[in-house]
């Protein structure tokens, strides 16, 4: 397995305890993935629209939900909103507008416009499973070393170099925007995302403000004593380093969605980059010939690509992606 983001961890998780022997060897250890900075709520997000996304979706909404019973794993129900600043068609309330398939599923129900911040003219009031990242990966982590799963630091230059060197059958590439260089894929682009944590002056219920044509997307997620403040989507920045100006607007935005937020104490900044394809990456590469001397080449299956919803996507994608291993072994 290459990579240690959730992606990679649940992957892991399906294999090891499916009987496997499993490896993960990755650069950074789950804690400094992009997917530790996840703010991070069950949706989709910079993702394809198709029913294989919707279907995978739908398999970690029942986990999540599961997880939700078990604070130890990090997840929970919470209840917020979902708003757009743009008003909807004239004469037609908001209250008429039909919700998202997602949004059923999690029974969305329409926001009265004055029960919304400034600047917000719609809105939908939803309960989702609410990640903490950094637990979450902690918890994926245990879970996978319980069932016999080793991890490794270092870094893959080639998947099929990665398996000859752990004498390994199969090779799984959950390396997500890594995965522009590692697999040659052209395809995969980032979008840059900051966020602030601060302390939590008191917000219980999370908060999703839709960007549009003039405005930056905005975001409040309460994870008990922290508040995870955000945020950014800008394409094709690589920067990892966080940008005092972004957070001084991230600050500014989510202090007039909840007053509450002005005077937080900062506790730190991050940055991630998610790593969006057109379409997500999840297949088996055709079984190559065997060479005189060598054997045969080991199976090589992709998942990466999920783009903002890498978490909302995971155990839908990881158990495809093992089902994939186990048939090629």
């Amino acid at each position: 397995m290459v990579g240690a983001g959730v992606s990679g961890l649940t992957t892991a998780v399906c294999l090891a305890e499916a009987g496997l022997r499993v490896t993960i060897l990755a650069a950074a250890p789950p804690a400094e993935t992009t997917s530790s900075v996840a703010g991070a709520i069950w949706g989709p997000h910079l993702v394809e629209d198709s029913p294989r996304t919707a279907r995978w979706a739908l398999v970690t909404l029942a986990e999540l939900r599961e997880f939700a019973a078990d604070p130890a794993t990090g997840v929970r129900a919470a209840t917020g909103v979902v708003a757009a600043r743009g008003a909807p068609p004239a004469g037609a309330p908001a209250a008429v507008e039909q919700p998202p398939d997602w949004l059923r599923e999690l029974g969305g129900v329409p926001c009265p416009a004055d029960s919304l911040p400034t600047g917000f003219a719609s809105g939908w009031r939803y309960r989702a499973p609410l990640v903490r990242m950094p637990a979450y990966l902690g918890y994926l982590h245990a879970r996978f070393e319980a069932a016999g799963g080793r991890t490794e630091a270092g870094m893959a230059r080639s998947l099929t170099g990665a398996a000859a060197g752990h004498g390994a059958q199969a090779v799984v590439n959950c390396t997500g925007s890594g995965a522009r260089d590692l697999a040659s894929d052209q395809a995969v682009r980032v979008f840059r995302g900051q966020v602030v944590v601060a302390e939590n002056p008191g917000v219980t219920e999370f908060f999703i403000g839709l960007p549009d044509a003039t405005t930056e997307l905005v975001y409040l997620f309460p994870h008990g004593d922290i508040l995870v403040l955000g945020g950014t989507e800008v394409a094709d920045d690589w920067n990892p380093q966080p940008v005092p100006t972004v957070a001084d607007r991230i600050l500014r935005d989510c202090a007039a969605v909840d007053p509450r937020v002005t005077g937080a104490r900062v506790l730190g900044h991050r940055v991630g980059l998610r790593p969006f394809r057109p379409r997500v990456r999840l297949e088996a590469e055709p079984p190559g010939a065997a060479q005189p001397g060598h054997g045969a080449e080991p199976a090589v299956v992709h998942n990466y690509g999920h783009g903002g919803a890498g978490i909302t996507l995971s155990w839908g994608c990881a158990r495809e992606a093992a089902a994939l291993v186990t048939q090629a072994l």
